[in-house]
């Protein structure tokens, strides 16, 4: 009922999941600083999430961690997961679960992933969705992520038709207040959920994403910037104080950096003020 990508890249970790289901963000997928990340589906058992990052917690490689789990599982061949942790990557998918099912895993050392899904329209999805990842090497966790879904989407995806997506990511220090969290949407319910995720964490980067692009506030550009401000009700003798006054109403003081102004920060200061 389902595809997903689970991977690690670098210290990060994370989800990218759709479905004809709803709220598959909700069962799916779960992840934990440090840790791993787990996505359980086709007849979902939710108790898996909590039990495998606990098994990969004390050690155990990911496909250790899934031979054990489904083991002890008499449910286990209607089932199907992907995982990954500090050692290894593993794909599962149960005798009984419908078709197409079928799953890849990998670890190259610094990344790892595992693809699956069922219910699929054919295997040229999870293929569509290993390429994407590679060709999007370089790029942060959650983009690579959301293009694997894409490309999976764009390959046909979940042969019912579609309903739900949500993308879940760790990495310590990320995320809004450093809490950890790299990314979490949901798109409960959606008739095209997968660009509506893409959407949304186009937003998420906006408001939670850490600066880039810094330029110093100095010369022309202080004094425009300094000028905006103005415009936009904020003054102050401190061009930077004043800056971090109207991103700070504007919810977009996680991209404030000493070192200057932040590139998203510049457009949307300018788009407010043109």
């Amino acid at each position: 009922m389902t595809f997903s990508i689970v991977a690690r890249q670098s210290e990060a970790y994370g989800v990218a999941v759709a479905s004809k289901f709803l709220a598959v963000g909700a069962v799916v997928p779960a992840a934990r600083t440090g840790v791993g990340a787990v996505a359980t589906q086709s007849y979902a058992r939710v108790a898996y999430l909590e039990e495998l990052l606990g098994r990969l917690a004390a050690g155990e490689a990911a496909a250790e961690a899934v031979a054990a789990a489904t083991a002890l599982d008499e449910g286990r061949e209607t089932r199907q997961l992907g995982v990954v942790g500090a050692a290894g990557a593993a794909t599962f998918s149960g005798s009984e679960c419908n078709a197409w099912a079928g799953g890849v895993a990998r670890d190259d050392g610094d990344t790892a992933y595992a693809i699956q899904g069922n219910i699929l329209t054919g295997p040229e999805v999870v293929e569509a969705m290993e390429r994407a990842w590679h060709d999007t090497t370089g790029e942060p966790l959650p983009r690579r992520l959301l293009a694997a879904l894409v490309a999976g989407d764009g390959a046909g995806g979940d042969s019912r038709g579609r309903q739900s997506a949500a993308v879940y990511a760790v990495e310590p220090g990320a995320g809004y207040d450093a809490c950890g969290v790299l990314a979490d949407l949901r798109v409960d319910e959606h008739p095209d959920p997968v660009p509506e995720l893409a959407r949304l964490l186009a937003e998420w980067e906006m408001y939670f994403g850490k600066p880039e692009d810094v330029q110093p506030l100095e010369g022309a550009l202080a004094d425009e910037v300094r000028r905006r401000l103005a415009t936009a009700g904020h003054v102050h003798d401190d061009v930077a104080k004043a800056l971090a006054d109207w991103a700070g109403n504007a919810n977009y003081e996680a991209r404030l950096s000493p070192e200057g102004i932040d590139r998203r920060v510049l457009e949307a200061l300018r788009a407010a003020t043109s």
